[in-house]
């Protein structure tokens, strides 16, 4: 509860207004500011009210110009954290490790190239028993890595020494018997919001394009423990925003006339077109699940809080994830049991052991749909997922049809977003570095965070009192169910799973009629990855969508 001298909050929104509005002295303002200010709000005020609140805004504006003096370094959070957690709300029962295949009969295919798209099993099987070393592997995808830059734009930093350092470390420790688990060995990229110490971190912007950030983030850190290779930082769009970055416009493999959807661009474009086995993403509003439907990859984006952000670019506090684009399930599974858990970093991390039995029945799933947004889709997409639905009910899946929840502000919700961002941001607008980012159109995040100052903080906060309701009805439609089944896009579960906190993993489902990837979503309880993981496994299982590749990317 705010304390009872506590400012309104109104008041703040009339500082950010006159701070733009100032014709004559942006230091100063008048109550014909004030007054003018009001339409932006809808609200209306006496003037003799605004007669009261001026010395008031004028005393505030003297505060806010003195927080200014303190700057803040990027990796503080705000002291109020946002919890997922909805009432009546009971904790998943939890798998404590998983056990990993590693198959001994694989080789060295042939073409040579087809190594591109082995699955992280497959490679760590050649690995393990010496069939190639990782400092073999890791060139290997050095090399694709520069051949398909130039048509791709998918990497900022391509790390060869580090990766030829960490690959020789791989080699010597296998040799003598100290091997670490499935990923020792194994290349990877890593969006571009992630600090790796001695290169740039550049979040895709100008502004920041020479940024170095002596540290390494925690995500990039537990890798190199599991013995995996970095390879690359791959191109997120300026700010976590689309494909656009500041050297050009990152490709969908799959149709170069395509931009690869973003924001984890350059990792959808690279595991896609066997540049890196695997790669690393974020997501606040769609930024890996679009990504992966684009390129035709499979993509988890965890609970919120299930992994550690320190070291890694904020956009949104709130509703900020790091998850792995992988070739399936699996891959995406092994890389999220290395990544996730408790970080003393990162204060809305969560102390959960994770596994997944992939012995468990699917039939003993309760699984549901929502029929109306997927039968409503005539597109190819939604003949994919229809048919995909066949598929799973052949594998012993009854689906209950459900609907998302009604009676909710989800066109209200970004005001959340944009309002944290532009907390975050503060600086480069109130500095003019924004002005240099490349994109400056409406939809741009340069737009954006201009915008985002004439957000009022009472609405920002009724925003977060609506996502609190929406958190519950969310829990009523779950409960009962430990997957749903969504289309990727056209309906509310992007936007609403990503405000509860929800996890979730998109799953390529085919190609429509211009060889263009398909996807179909899995949602699951809060901290119930495994379930997700465990029938989107079987479907690829049952199916070979996540086999396929984009042409022109083996000699």
């Amino acid at each position: 509860m705010l304390p009872k001298n506590r400012i309104p909050h109104f008041i703040l929104l009339f500082i950010s207004l006159t701070w733009f509005s100032c014709s004559t002295n942006k230091n100063t303002f008048t109550k014909r500011d004030v007054k003018k200010s009001e339409k932006l709000i809808g609200l209306h005020f006496a003037n003799k009210d605004i007669d009261t609140l001026y010395p008031y805004l004028k005393r505030n504006r003297s505060g806010f110009d003195s927080l200014r003096k303190y700057p803040l370094g990027h990796d503080v959070f705000p002291a109020i954290r946002f919890d997922p957690t909805p009432f009546g709300f009971s904790m998943p029962e939890q798998q404590t490790g998983t056990v990993w295949n590693i198959p001994d009969n694989v080789e060295i295919p042939e073409p040579y190239d087809l190594l591109a798209f082995y699955t992280i099993p497959q490679l760590a099987s050649l690995i393990k028993n010496q069939k190639i070393t990782s400092t073999e592997l890791t060139k290997f995808f050095l090399a694709r890595l520069k051949k398909y830059q130039p048509a791709l734009q998918c990497s900022i930093s391509i790390t060869d020494s580090l990766a030829l350092a960490q690959a020789k470390k791989a080699d010597e420790e296998i040799k003598n018997g100290k091997y670490r688990g499935i990923l020792h060995g194994i290349p990877y990229g890593t969006k571009d919001l992630m600090a790796v110490p001695g290169y740039p971190t550049t979040w895709g912007a100008a502004p920041y394009k020479d940024q170095m950030i002596n540290e390494t983030a925690t995500v990039v850190k537990k890798l190199e423990d599991a013995g995996a290779v970095l390879v690359a930082k791959l191109v997120s769009g300026a700010l976590a925003r689309g494909d656009v970055w500041f050297n050009g416009k990152t490709k969908n493999p799959w149709d170069t006339t395509q931009g690869a959807s973003g924001s984890s661009a350059g990792s959808g474009s690279a595991t896609s077109a066997g540049l890196v086995p695997f790669a690393l993403g974020t997501e606040t509003l769609g930024s890996i699940t679009s990504p992966s439907t684009r390129n035709g990859v499979t993509g988890l984006r965890p609970t919120y809080g299930r992994v550690s952000r320190h070291g890694v670019m904020s956009l949104s506090w709130s509703m900020d994830k790091v998850g792995p684009l992988g070739r399936n399930a699996e891959d995406c599974a092994i890389v999220f049991e290395a990544i996730q858990g408790k970080d003393k970093n990162d204060l809305t991390t969560i102390d959960l052991p994770f596994g997944v039995d992939w012995k468990k029945e699917i039939k003993n799933l309760r699984v549901a749909y929502l029929k109306k947004d997927i039968e409503k889709d005539t597109t190819e997409t939604g003949e994919n997922l229809r048919n995909a639905l066949k598929s799973l009910k052949e594998l012993g899946i009854e689906p209950t049809a459900v609907e998302m929840p009604e009676d909710v502000p989800y066109r209200g919700f970004d005001i959340i977003l944009r309002a944290e961002a532009g907390t975050f941001f503060d600086e480069l607008v109130r500095s003019g570095g924004v002005d240099v980012m490349v994109e400056q159109d409406q939809r741009s995040r340069a737009n954006s965070l201009r915008q985002s100052r004439f957000i009022p903080a009472v609405e920002y906060l009724q925003a977060n009192r609506q996502r609190q309701v929406l958190i519950q009805k969310m829990q009523d439609l779950m409960k009962d169910y430990d997957v749903l089944i969504s289309p990727t896009f056209g309906n509310d579960q992007l936007l609403a799973t990503n405000l509860t906190g929800h996890p979730v993993i998109a799953v390529p489902t085919g190609l429509d009629k211009k060889n263009h990837p398909t996807s179909m979503t899995f949602v699951g309880n809060l901290y119930d990855e495994a379930s997700i993981l465990l029938l989107a496994k079987a479907f690829q299982d049952a199916t070979s969508f996540d086999e396929l590749h984009p042409p022109g990317y083996i000699d």
